[in-house]
């Protein structure tokens, strides 16, 4: 999965994988998080989003099964 690297006190790198809706989440605390079932077009607003941390509190954290990977 390619990473995209932001610009964020919190988030490190944001990857998404079209084939199976997943989104991938790397923090600068060091925790890799997945998220499942993510819809392409919440992907996309993720990487426009003015804050990357609002973004993932407000519309993927509660919404989506995840897990922590690393």
């Amino acid at each position: 999965m390619e990473m995209i690297p932001v610009s964020s006190s919190d988030i490190r790198a944001i990857g998404y994988d079209a084939a199976t809706a997943t989104l991938r989440v790397d923090f600068i605390s060091g925790g890799i998080y997945e998220y499942f079932d993510v819809p392409e077009s919440v992907h996309a607003n993720f990487l426009r989003a003015a804050s990357y941390g609002e973004f993932l509190n407000d519309f993927i954290r509660y919404n989506y099964r995840y897990q922590r990977i690393g």
